[in-house]
């Protein structure tokens, strides 16, 4: 049997848009053969779904599901808005979610697990595209636990219950009072919603990140003495943090303190220590290239005038 590689079955998916697992198998089954991995993929009923899987797909819905100390976002990607609003997308999405809260975070083991109703997720996806008729994709999940404590979350631009343009979800540590805690927490997303922070703290900011903010002040301050240059530098990452990192950000409920503030000061209500250990914030479309369409351009090619 041929070795099935990393690099064939990329290609393979690349092809056909279908879930790495599937094409594992597809590319097992025909001896390493590529086409013969595509007719079989398309023969278990992903043939629509792999001719609209080179289509752009950056709109859709972003999906919170929390249950107890667990929670949820999901990001599922449609090629249109309008799929959005359809109950049988809607439906997907929220389902999705609610199988990631009890199997995790991971997409490629995601796709592979059993749907509500039968099938794969990834079997799910390719019946909705053959059924809709728009490429989907899972492109993303996370997910957050608390050992004791919630889960606050926030929807912002809802179409229904959990389901939206913008998914927050935070994780709050505590043994403190419940309704105190959830009420917390639904603020606290609500503000990941509106500033988009990079993360908890300085600390956990990517260190090529920190090293490009230090070389932007090293450049703007060249020729300064090291220990005037070294002082700058302290500012400047103090400054970015105010402004990027959840905890040193200045809490948009209350502009007078920064969020790390406002967790000290709410134990007091609570009856116990409160530590805001995660964030997960998804909104729709974030980083995906959307094709550029030129109308005109399209309508002379379609009358044999273009140039």
């Amino acid at each position: 049997m041929a070795a099935i590689t990393a690099a064939l079955v990329k290609e393979l998916r690349d092809k056909t848009g279908a879930g790495m697992m599937d094409c594992k198998a597809a590319l097992s089954a025909n001896d390493g053969n590529l086409e013969a991995a595509i007719d079989w993929l398309r023969a278990k009923g992903l043939a629509k779904a792999a001719k609209k899987a080179g289509r752009v797909a950056a709109e859709g819905l972003v999906a919170v599901t929390v249950q107890g100390t667990e929670g949820v976002v999901a990001e599922v990607n449609s090629e249109t808005d309008f799929v959005a609003r359809n109950p049988e997308f809607q439906a997907l999405a929220k389902s999705i979610a609610d199988v990631a809260l009890e199997r995790g975070g991971d997409v490629e083991a995601l796709l592979g697990h059993h749907y509500p109703g039968g099938g794969t997720v990834q079997e799910a996806i390719a019946n909705a595209i053959a059924t809709i008729g728009e490429n989907m994709t899972l492109r993303r999940v996370a997910a957050l636990k608390v050992s004791s404590g919630v889960i606050g979350s926030y929807v912002h631009g809802a179409i229904a219950d959990g389901l939206g343009k913008i998914g927050v979800i935070v994780a709050l540590e505590s043994t403190g009072k419940g309704d105190e805690l959830a009420a917390l927490g639904r603020q606290l997303a609500m503000h990941v919603a509106a500033t988009n922070p990079v993360a908890l703290d300085l600390a956990s900011v990517d260190p090529e990140v920190l090293e490009r903010e230090k070389a932007i002040l090293a450049e703007k301050n060249a020729g300064k003495p090291a220990h005037v240059l070294e002082k700058i530098t302290e500012s400047g990452l103090k400054s970015y943090a105010k402004e990027n990192c959840l905890l040193e950000q200045a809490y948009i409920h209350d502009g007078s303190k920064s969020v790390a503030q406002v967790l000290k000061e709410i134990e007091g209500k609570v009856g116990a220590p409160v530590k805001l250990s995660g964030f997960a914030r998804f909104a729709l479309g974030e980083g995906i290239e959307k094709e550029e369409q030129d109308f005109a351009a399209e309508v002379a090619a379609v009358g044999g005038t273009a140039g």
